[in-house]
């Protein structure tokens, strides 16, 4: 007979599965069909030299940043008391975005995918070079395309919030404004081809519903 615990997890476990399955369709029909005619978009019509998608770029990692720093504050705080759900809340968005992201770097080597744009060391691309694709187990910063990290770090954040709090209608609104303006950015800033940002949001997703699964910010239900 199963413990509640090991029917929690396969709950878990079969959103993962969802998700990634969903996940995988969307590539691919953005990988055949979206991803090269919306970076042309974007570099024909010069959207990414509207400042704002820019700035809307820098948060998630300065986040990562001093992400380490909120933590040690955050345990010297809880040496005097029990956190409040805020801050066990910070506690949590912070290492679920740490965790993703590292989980980003390691799905970047296996999939090893070209950037939409050059940006450094004569990089391939779809706009520099006409390259596009795939190139797996190739590592470097050439081929670090996919997943998109920003897009990780950005949902692995924010799902923490949206799962912890999901009566808070303000915390709601503002967590998801800001989530979509970033993500939609990084494609108007052609750091990143559409699926990319799917695949990243996706993966910073799971490991947040892990993550405040494991803290107890939630129950998942079957």
């Amino acid at each position: 007979m199963r413990t509640r615990p090991e029917l929690d997890y396969r709950a878990l476990l079969l959103r993962a599965l969802i998700s990634t399955a969903f996940c995988i369709v969307a590539v691919l029909i953005c990988y055949f069909w979206i991803d090269r005619p919306v970076a042309l978009f974007v570099y024909d019509h010069h959207i990414n030299g509207f400042s704002p998608f820019r700035w809307l770029t820098y948060p998630p990692p300065e986040v990562q940043n001093w992400s380490a720093l909120v933590l040690t504050i955050l345990m010297v705080r809880r040496a005097r008391g029990s956190f409040l759900l805020w801050q066990k809340t910070l506690f949590v968005a912070c290492l679920s975005l740490i965790v993703a992201d590292d989980f980003r770097i390691s799905l970047g080597d296996v999939f090893g995918r070209y950037w939409p744009e050059t940006w450094t060391h004569d990089n391939p691309s779809l706009i520099g070079t006409g390259t596009y694709g795939f190139h797996p187990f190739q590592r470097g910063d050439d081929v670090g395309s996919f997943p998109s990290g920003h897009a990780a770090r950005i949902l692995a954040f924010a799902t923490v919030w949206l799962i912890a709090m999901p009566r808070s209608r303000t915390v709601q609104v503002v967590v998801i404004i800001l989530s979509a303006s970033m993500l939609v950015s990084l494609v108007a800033m052609n750091y990143h081809f559409v699926s990319d940002v799917i695949a990243g949001g996706v993966l910073g997703g799971i490991v947040a519903m892990y993550a405040a699964y494991l803290a107890r910010l939630q129950t998942p239900q079957l």
